[in-house]
């Protein structure tokens, strides 16, 4: 019998029934557009990580004290592979999972998914209101400044960075790059 692979349309749909935040939506879009990115990038499988990435955090509007365990649960309900259900739940290690990021498309998940949400209030703040014109300096600038988007977990992105072999400041710009290509999808293309 052949495993069953989730396509994109599925998982947005599956996204969709659990979230109606149009935030979580977006930051599940970024996420996605981030992951696309590095496995183009490093040439991997573009639509794994795509649908990795979209799914990320399907139980978090209604389930946020069961994150990561409720989308265990209901992406085996939904017949997804164990390998994907595992990559997911991954991102959640150390904090809500006991599942350790092993394989790079983990490490990458892990490390941009609080990235974005730093490099999109960023965005936000700058006149024109889009990351089309960011800059990695920007990036940096917020990044050092702990009050700005104090939700965002430094040490947790730095962490990740090093478990994926990588300077941070490639990890942003990459990250950025990433968001850069679904900027109209996330609202961040702004005034440009």
């Amino acid at each position: 019998m052949e495993q069953y692979l989730p396509t994109r349309e599925e998982t947005l749909e599956l996204l969709k029934k659990y979230n109606k935040s149009d935030s979580l939506v977006k930051h599940a879009l970024a996420v996605e557009g981030v992951m696309k990115y590095f496995a183009s990038l490093y040439a991997e499988d573009v639509d794994k990580w795509s649908v990795i990435g979209l799914i990320h955090d399907l139980d978090y509007e209604q389930f946020p004290e069961q994150h990561c365990r409720m989308t265990e649960k209901l992406l085996r309900e939904n017949n997804w592979p164990e390998e994907y259900i595992y990559s997911v739940i991954s991102h959640g290690w150390g904090i809500c999972s006991d599942a350790e990021p092993i394989h790079f498309m983990e490490k990458v998940l892990f490390t941009i998914d609080e990235l974005t949400g730093l490099i999109a209030a960023t965005a936000l703040m700058r006149p024109s209101k889009s990351i089309l014109d960011m800059q990695l300096n920007s990036i940096k600038k917020k990044w050092k400044t702990k009050s700005f988007a104090a939700g965002v977990d430094r040490a947790l992105v730095e962490k990740g960075a090093e478990m994926m072999g990588m300077e941070l400041d490639k990890v942003m710009t990459l990250t950025l790059e990433g968001m850069c290509t679904v900027a109209e999808e996330i609202g961040l293309k702004g005034s440009l």
